[in-house]
This record gives C-alpha cells, structure tokens and sequence, in this order.
C-alpha cells in the first residue's frame, strides 16, 4: 500500500502559518511546536496514510499520546488533506471539531482520543497486537509520545512487553525537551533497549536525520527514536 494524500500545495514552510489560525489560552504552545518536525516528517515521508485510505485495514497508525498540544498535528494533518484549513481557525470553540485534545469521532485520521498523559503506548502495543492476529504484517503502528509521559508506569509495562513480544510493527518517537521528573542512567533510549528495542537518538529538527531514524530496519524488534528538541522553559 502506498500513501494516499489529497494535493493541498502546502508544504513544510505553511505550518507556522497554519498554527497562527489556531487561537487560545489554552494552546500549549511549546507541546505542539515541540512535535512539528517529527510529525511533518512522518506524515509527508513514512506513514503509508492518507485522506484516501483512513479506513483500509492495512494502513498504517498513527497514534498521538502526546495530545495535550495538538495545534501541530492539526496543522500536518490539514496541510495533508485530511480536512479542511478552514476549520483551523475555530480551534478549541464549542462547535468545532478540532478540541484541545483529539477526539476519533471527530477528525479524520485520528485513531485515537489522548491528552491523558501515558496512555498512547499501552494502545500501540495493544494495535501491534491486534494487527498481528489478524495477519496485517505491513501495517506499521507508531506512536508519538512526551519523556515526561515516561513518569507514567503504564508506559513502562508496554515497553517491557513489546520487546518481549518482538513486536517489529510497533515504532515509538519520544520527544524529549527534557521534561521528565525521572531520568535514566544511558539516557532514554537505554531505557527501551534494556527490554529489547532497536534504539536511535537524534536531533529532533533535523529532518533528514529523522527520516533515517524512522526508517532503520529492526527485525523482530519493535523501534524507538528518541528525538531531541530544545529544553522546554
């Protein structure tokens, strides 16, 4: 299965500018501008998605735990086709789709409602799962979390067992702007090589760096990319 995206004529350069008609108290800036290049990179680059096969069950998944700043997943995800530019601006009012969390109901191409810090892991391994028992071995699972959502023990339970699992079809991108209340001797990818991951870390701006990241072969093993971006004040 290839991407299939609807032609918009945006690119990398109009998401600042697609991010601006999202207005609000409630933006939490630095969560979203955080993401941007991963996000950009993997929608535009690696997920076998689009507007054209959000329902195919061979997609791929895209899973955003880190949902509490979703204005740059918007911003991807308008730029991509998978709905309008025109909602943007309505961005957290009463009757718009686009909330401060993302809702699957809601938004096409969201797989899952989040915001709730340390719940988009547990769900990915839980797809990789399913994914797998019902034969769909091209459909790749990824999911982006915070390092401070590594506070959470729930993320720690879906790494130990998706290594032990070998789930080759689950990928994590943690980005890490030094959030964490815990950290790891190794830094945070030894943390997830310890249960069995292929591990890469890199700088988190740097797309050409990210797309090789993202596209390191790791059979048998699920991968993660920790992807550093700057301290977040």
């Amino acid at each position: 299965m290839t991407q299939v995206s609807a032609d918009t004529g945006l690119r990398y350069e109009d998401l600042d500018r697609l991010i601006a008609l999202m207005t609000g108290a409630e933006k939490h800036g630095p969560a979203a501008t955080s993401t941007l290049d991963v996000l950009w990179v993997l929608y535009d680059r690696v997920l076998r998605v689009g507007p054209g096969n959000v329902r195919d069950a061979g997609r791929d998944r895209f899973l955003l735990s880190k949902g509490h700043g979703p204005m740059a997943y918007y911003a991807v995800l308008a730029a991509k086709g998978f709905f309008p530019v025109d909602w943007l601006p309505g961005f957290g009012a009463y009757d718009s789709p686009l909330g401060h969390h993302p809702d699957r109901t809601l938004i096409p191409g969201v797989e899952i409602a989040s915001g709730s810090l340390g719940h988009g892991l547990p769900l990915g391994v839980g797809t990789a799962l399913g994914l797998r028992a019902q034969g769909l071995d091209e459909a790749a699972v990824w999911v982006l979390i915070g390092d401070a959502e590594l506070d959470e023990g729930s993320n720690h339970e879906a790494i130990a067992h998706a290594g032990s699992a070998g789930l080759e079809a689950l990928h994590t991108v943690v980005i890490d702007n030094d959030s964490a209340t815990h950290g790891w001797p190794g830094g945070i990818a030894s943390r997830f090589e310890a249960a069995g991951w292929s591990t890469v870390t890199v700088d988190g701006r740097d797309h050409a760096a990210l797309h090789a990241a993202f596209t390191t072969p790791h059979p048998g093993r699920p991968h993660a990319v920790v992807a550093r971006v700057e301290k977040k004040f």
